[in-house]
């Protein structure tokens, strides 16, 4: 039977605390023929289609989106968290499980009207993939997409992003936290 994506990722048991079943996607990436294969499956919603820019979000986004823009022809933007940028700079907080986190993106990254897909590892709250919604938005770029290879549906982040209009795909689903 062929392999999916899903296959490739594997489950570890309480990480980082008791009670979390942690999807690790580098097991993923580390197989050629499974990274090739979530790349291509990312990508496929969006054959044909103009995409001025590639955003990855901190630090998984960087791998699959780097990728992603590599086979578009197109440009990458990270979304770093605070600190990390070296230019100017617009940030976002949002809220965590435990407190409040800030991401942000060069002030230039991406200019009004340029057509975005956002792509990250695993939506679980939408947080994260919601401030880097509102830091493309703030620059006048036009979201295409939001891209995962892994939506826990559970947590709610699919609802919290379509409820926000956006259009997302994911590649695999798992139960559980």
């Amino acid at each position: 039977m062929a392999k999916t994506v899903k296959d490739y990722i594997r489950t570890i048991v309480d990480f980082p605390h008791e009670g979390i079943l942690f999807r690790d996607v580098t097991t993923l990436f580390a197989d050629a023929r499974g990274f090739r294969m979530a790349i291509d499956q990312l990508l496929n919603p969006y054959a044909g289609m103009r995409i001025d820019k590639v955003v990855g979000l901190e630090a998984r986004g960087f791998i699959l989106g780097g990728a992603v823009a590599h086979q578009l022809s197109t440009g990458f933007v990270p979304i770093r968290k605070k600190g990390k940028l070296p230019g100017q700079t617009i940030s976002q907080a949002y809220t965590l499980e435990y407190g409040e986190a800030v991401v942000e993106v060069h002030d230039d990254a991406i200019q009004p009207g340029e057509k975005v897909l956002l792509v990250d590892d695993l939506l679980a709250t939408g947080g994260t993939a919601e401030a880097g919604i509102k830091l493309i938005e703030r620059l006048g770029g036009v979201i295409v997409g939001c891209a995962f290879v892994v939506d826990l549906p559970e947590l709610g982040g699919r609802r919290k992003l379509e409820a926000m209009g956006m259009e997302v795909h994911a590649l695999c689903e798992f139960e559980g936290l």
